[in-house]
């Protein structure tokens, strides 16, 4: 996915590009369907809508949240230090781009950033408007409205990105989308640029923590298995960026933030008989009348400075960058119990009321120093430091906190080899922070921080037609967090190692066609050291870690003549534990856990532009209707059969 850029070649470390191009030809629902082309990146799927998430990078399992996500360089994870990462997935339909960094580079930003960093990257406002819909299976409905402008002298820029979308899901699983971003900027003088950007977005989905029973997945079945669940999120956020060149060579960047995302997750407890039958036979979960709301609200604000120098120090080519953030987040965290008869009302029973809370600042530095034409050094530092606090709001005596500060440093280089072969490698320091809940309010002994040290080395580069890189790697845990237990309690930790091989190959074969593909292998990926038995059950030393394939492939055959583009997409993803216990059947008692099968997908899509204004686009997604299981949790998620869409972009 995506093709090197000049200054991918300036960063010792892994590096992948998607651009609006890449964007286009996978005819993408969800961000998902983009991420899991890049090698290294594993998606746990869970609803077709994407509306919350679950991938891992480098065998680091898939709902472990061990990856920062950013859009536009701004965090977006609702809580980083407050926990509950996954709870917002930025909407693809503003996405003209997506940068994956790995290795030492990673340390710029973080924390989480031991599997590294996706950031996502808006649109740029261009002038004019243009409307897109789309239509699909089950009945998916879906209108984007894109409106730009700029000054004559093209020293300010407006534009607003607007998606409507509904659809009544895979397996019955309805969703609803708004979401709206508004971008504008302008220059100040000769040397300096403003921009803001505002963003909001709201979400329905009737999605639950539910799955199928084996008897009526084996079936064949297709219905909602928790009908009468909800999720409802919605984030709000404002960014302000300013960038000034002090002289040519020094620049100083600085990005504030704000943000308010909410999670409502209203479900049903089971009766005290949590099974039945239904009409058809099939074993089906038994719902009793009490409904449990599961409700957050996190609040963050932050501001982020960098400041690029570059210098000539030891008579060579050098560059400094100085970084300083500043983070504030908290989480209101409720739960409330209702019933049939006011379902989804925040003012029934309230059974939990607290905040979590966390100050955060960080400190970073590096020097690339450029050796020669040939080689280059990156040395850097980063300084986190956090305090996290809980305030039960029921119990005004029982405010605690917890007090942390890590030191991460980095190292890497790169070496022109030849004109067609650079080599890159980089070691460092990573970590995750605990969430408050695992550090306050449980045993007498905290829990650590998540740590790790990464090594890779790979090797890019270009000649021709053929564009590669191929990339080692592994990730020594001194303390791994086994996601398989909730974040909000104590849960297992102790020593993990994680090694494997990534790559990736493009090649234009002519007359129009193009393959691209990429390959990523994890022989090792295991617990260091024997977990005790806590919730789920021991876990022994040697175990694979959950979710964590060893193979992942995918390959894309790519047609463009004249108008015409047409794509062919195929993505294996191998098996994988669905927990640390390596069980290989589903537990009857949990109705989780087990080995999940390997499976494989086929997509095609294609665009035509009719004219220079027309455009019309397409795709069948599960070309094969491969029926497979995603995931392992209360019961088996299984995978979006074969869908269609259709659409169209006009642009005035």
């Amino acid at each position: 996915m995506g093709h090197p850029a000049d200054d991918v070649t300036r960063i010792p470390g892994a590096v992948t590009v998607v651009t609006e191009e890449d964007i286009n030809e996978t005819q993408p629902r969800s961000t998902e369907d983009v991420l899991r082309r890049v090698p290294g990146i594993y998606i746990k799927r869970e609803e077709d809508s994407a509306v919350v998430t679950n991938f891992g990078m480098r065998g680091i399992p898939a709902d472990a949240y061990k990856t920062l996500v950013l859009e536009d360089g701004v965090p977006v994870q609702p809580g980083i230090f407050v926990g509950n990462q996954r709870y917002y997935n930025p909407r693809i339909q503003r996405m003209e781009g997506i940068e994956v960094l790995k290795g030492a580079a990673s340390l710029r930003y973080g924390p989480n950033t031991i599997g590294g960093v996706v950031n996502y990257q808006t649109k740029i406002p261009e002038d004019g408007v243009a409307v897109i819909g789309r239509l699909g299976s089950w009945n998916t409905r879906e209108g984007t409205v894109e409106i730009g402008g700029g000054s004559a002298s093209g020293d300010s820029l407006f534009g607003i990105v607007a998606t409507r979308a509904e659809s009544d899901g895979w397996m019955d699983k309805g969703w609803d989308m708004t979401d709206v971003m508004v971008k504008s900027g302008t220059t100040l003088g000769h040397n300096q640029f403003i921009g803001v950007k505002f963003s909001h977005y709201e979400s329905e989905a009737n999605i639950s923590y539910r799955g199928l029973f084996p008897d009526a997945y084996e079936a064949g079945a297709t219905f909602n298995p928790a009908p009468d669940d909800w999720y409802l999120s919605g984030r709000t956020g404002f960014d302000i960026n300013h960038e000034w060149d002090i002289t040519p060579n020094m620049r100083l960047q600085t990005l504030g933030y704000w943000s308010e995302t909410y999670r409502e997750y209203w479900r049903y407890r089971l009766a005290s008989d949590p099974t039945t039958t239904n009409a058809d036979g099939h074993t089906v979960w038994n719902f009793s009348d009490e409904v449990q709301g599961n409700n957050r609200t996190f609040e963050r604000v932050g501001i982020d400075s960098r400041l690029t120098i570059n210098h000539t120090l030891l008579g060579i080519g050098n560059e400094a960058e100085l970084g300083l953030r500043w983070m504030q987040e908290e989480m209101l965290d409720q739960t409330i119990r209702a019933d049939r008869q006011t379902p989804r009302d925040p003012n029934q029973t309230l059974n939990r009321n607290r905040i979590d809370s966390a100050d955060s600042l960080a400190l970073f530095g590096q020097n690339r120093f450029d050796i020669n034409e040939q080689l280059s050094v990156t040395a850097g530092l980063r300084v986190e430091t956090y305090e996290q606090e809980r305030d039960n709001r029921q119990d005004t005596d029982s405010a605690e906190t917890f007090s942390n500060t890590e030191v991460m440093p980095g190292l890497g280089a790169t070496f022109q080899l030849t004109p067609a072969a650079q080599l890159f490698g980089s070691v460092y320091r990573a970590f995750n922070p605990p969430v408050v809940g695992s550090v306050v309010g449980g045993d007498d002994t905290p829990t650590k921080a998540e740590r790790s040290v990464n090594i890779e080395l790979g090797v890019r580069g270009a000649t021709g037609r053929l564009n590669y890189e191929a990339t080692a790697f592994q990730m020594d845990f001194s303390n791994q967090v086994d996601p398989g237990v909730s974040g909000i309690r104590n849960p297992h930790e102790g020593s993990a190692l994680i090694q494997g091989l990534e790559a990736a190959l493009g090649y234009e074969i002519g007359f129009g066609f193009r393959v691209d593909g990429n390959v990523t292998w994890i022989p090792t990926a295991e617990f260091g050291e024997d977990r005790p038995d806590v919730d789920e059950g021991p876990i022994d030393k040697g175990n694979r870690l959950p979710y964590s394939p060893e193979w992942t492939v995918n390959l894309a055959l790519a047609y463009q003549s004249g108008g015409l583009e047409a794509a062919l997409l195929l993505n294996y993803t191998d098996e994988v534990f669905a927990d640390g216990q390596n069980r290989k059947e589903i537990d009857p008692a949990e109705h989780q856990g087990g080995l999940i099968s390997s499976y494989y997908t086929v997509d095609l899509t294609g665009r035509y532009a009719v004219n220079p204004q027309l455009s019309i686009f397409g795709a069948i997604k599960n070309l094969t209707d491969e029926r497979y299981i995603s995931g392992l949790r209360n019961g088996i998620y299984v995978g979006p059969e074969r869908s269609f869409e259709l659409g169209a972009r006009y642009s005035f």
